[in-house]
């Protein structure tokens, strides 16, 4: 069975929005390592409308010789969680509609490798609530925001995670790898 893997940049203050305006100053070549292997890992992605869209804007205009990542996102098939969207034109791309955990679940019955999800902040929260993330990883860079969206809020208060990896960016970008524990009452 397929794992669903949730990578996320953050800011110490635990943001997540805009990461394209401040996290690149700590992309160095141990996060850009550590995100190929997590690429590597995987051959489907998953979306939320909102990064969906920011992503296909930005990734359908790159190519490898602009970014190395661009073959991944460009032509991994990817599944969009919407519920206002009537189509997805980026390349590879399939609309999810229906039950959301019954749909997840269809995917991760799927052979293959992990599916990614990326961004996506309220699709997450909603995934971790209903137990469907495999694998959190968290790459906390160094700095604070003050302001912003937060990747977690009182939907996820109390989720406990296993710590199960630990990596440290020569620019000090804290990479956390953290698996949900199941409750006993689960």
């Amino acid at each position: 069975m397929r794992k669903l893997v949730a990578s996320e940049f953050l800011s110490v203050d635990a943001l997540m929005s805009s990461p394209g305006e401040w996290q690149g100053p700590y992309f160095d070549e141990d996060l850009g390592n550590e995100m190929a292997g997590i690429m590597a890992g995987a051959d489907a992605m998953l979306f939320g409308r909102v990064t969906y869209e920011e992503f296909a804007s930005f990734w359908s205009q790159r190519s490898t010789e602009d970014d190395p990542g661009a073959d991944f996102m460009n032509n991994t098939p990817k599944y969009v969680v919407s519920s206002t969207l009537n189509a997805v034109d980026w390349f590879n791309s399939t609309l999810i509609r229906g039950d959301l955990a019954d749909e997840i679940d269809k995917l991760k019955r799927q052979d293959g490798k992990d599916i990614l999800l990326m961004g996506s902040g309220d699709l997450l929260r909603s995934l971790l609530t209903m137990g469907l993330v495999d694998e959190l990883r968290l790459h906390i860079h160094p700095i604070i925001l003050g302001k912003g969206k937060p990747l977690f809020d009182a939907s996820n208060a109390m989720s406990p995670l296993a710590l199960i990896d630990t990596r440290v960016s020569s620019r000090g970008v804290l990479a956390l790898t953290y698996r949900p524990v199941q409750s006993a009452g689960a």
